[in-house]
């Protein structure tokens, strides 16, 4: 199994009157970043995400998000471009561009063949559509995000696989010269991951593809049928998924005993999921058009709740977020690993509001007595299927 160290980069400084708030996102003013402790922070988080390549990770993970302070990546790939000269092991996973958000896909195939040089060859390119209050702050119709998200898709594989120069005239790009320099490093581009939090549509598009499909911040038993969703996508298309192109994402916090981990981990997961994910308006998280029909559909049958009205607890329980010590994480992660059938984790370590000594803290026995585990098991497994 792989193991990935995935970071938002929130900012968790938040006065008494966001209490009362009703969105982390889009509405919640700028008035409250103070730009010292931005500084700071950028350079604690990258600092965090050099560690991980440094203790043994698979990978490490930024993402894109705007205008939210649960996350202060507006632009993942200057911070890949940071991370390329200051790590040397992990493979650097951007999860992901929004490419439907984009007016200009070409600049984003350009900007990442530079990074897959950058990273000699250790980027992975993931793509997402944005979440919904995202097309109102970047002025986009909801209502061809997925033509926009193909499109765009199909774009940037075009510029970076053609030897020849082309025009484009699409529905929503039109570019007279297409030829970029340069093309990336790795052939014939780099690998391309889509994450989603279960539109049906994304995993069509993932299977049919051939792309690995990797979900977030949702109940196991939820995760767990997308992941179903998923499988038989890829079987109608005429393939058995590997379980290493089945990721999940989760929290997790590790202590020495599990009371030590509970204890620590009530703060910080709750503000994660009360506080930072807090978004209350429906209109704002879901605009007309952003999802299908169907989808929508999906989204209600699967009874998922708001993050503030899930105790923590029930946060625990539900497998939002997975909290203990060593051991106990371990048998976790195996648990949900049986039950799913992923094959690739994704750990969210900077939880919240967690100070940066307990975020070293919880990766350092991570790395050291979690992941050993599975990596001794997978080790004996090839050797007695070769004997």
């Amino acid at each position: 199994m792989k193991f990935n160290f995935f970071h938002l980069m929130p900012y968790p400084y938040l006065p008494d009157e966001y209490d009362d708030f009703p969105a982390s996102a889009l509405i919640w003013p700028n008035k409250h970043f103070d730009p010292k402790l931005g500084r700071d922070l950028y350079h604690r988080y990258l600092d965090e995400l050099e560690h991980a390549d440094q203790v043994g990770f698979d990978g490490i993970v930024v993402n894109e998000h705007h205008q939210t302070m649960y996350g202060l990546m507006p632009s993942p790939n200057i911070i890949v471009g940071a991370l390329s000269r200051r790590t040397s092991n992990a493979k650097i996973l951007v999860l992901g561009n929004q490419i439907a958000l984009r007016r200009n896909p070409i600049r984003v195939a350009e900007e990442l063949a530079m990074l897959d040089h950058l990273s000699d060859g250790r980027l992975i390119s993931g793509f997402v559509r944005g979440i919904g209050w995202e097309y109102f702050n970047q002025n986009v119709d909801p209502n061809q995000s997925r033509g926009r998200f193909n499109e765009a898709h199909d774009l940037i594989v075009k510029a970076w696989t053609s030897d020849e120069i082309f025009d484009w005239y699409g529905e929503h790009y039109e570019f007279r010269y297409v030829n970029i320099w340069p093309k990336p490093l790795q052939s014939p581009h780099p690998p391309i991951y889509v994450p989603g939090t279960g539109s049906a549509d994304t995993m069509r598009f993932c299977a049919r593809n051939h792309y690995p499909y990797s979900a977030v911040f949702a109940p196991a038993k939820v995760v767990g049928k997308w992941f179903d969703t998923y499988r038989d996508a890829c079987e109608e298309e005429g393939y058995k998924a590997d379980p290493e192109d089945i990721g999940f994402t989760v929290p997790v916090i590790v202590a020495d005993t599990d009371e030590e981990a509970y204890k620590l981990g009530k703060q910080h997961v709750e503000w994660l999921f009360h506080k930072g994910l807090r978004l209350e308006i429906p209109a704002i998280l879901n605009p007309p058009g952003y999802v299908t029909p169907k989808s929508f559909e999906g989204l209600l049958r699967s009874g998922v709740k708001y993050f503030q009205e899930i105790t923590y607890d029930e946060l625990l329980d539900l497998g939002y977020a997975i909290v203990g010590s060593p051991a106990t994480v371990g048998d976790k992660i195996e648990a949900l690993r049986q039950d799913l059938g992923f094959g690739a984790f994704s750990g969210l370590f900077s939880v919240g509001d967690m100070a940066a000594e307990d975020v070293k803290r919880s990766t350092d026995l991570f790395a050291e007595q979690v992941m050993p585990r599975f990596r001794t098991a997978a080790a004996g497994a090839a050797a007695g299927a070769a004997a």
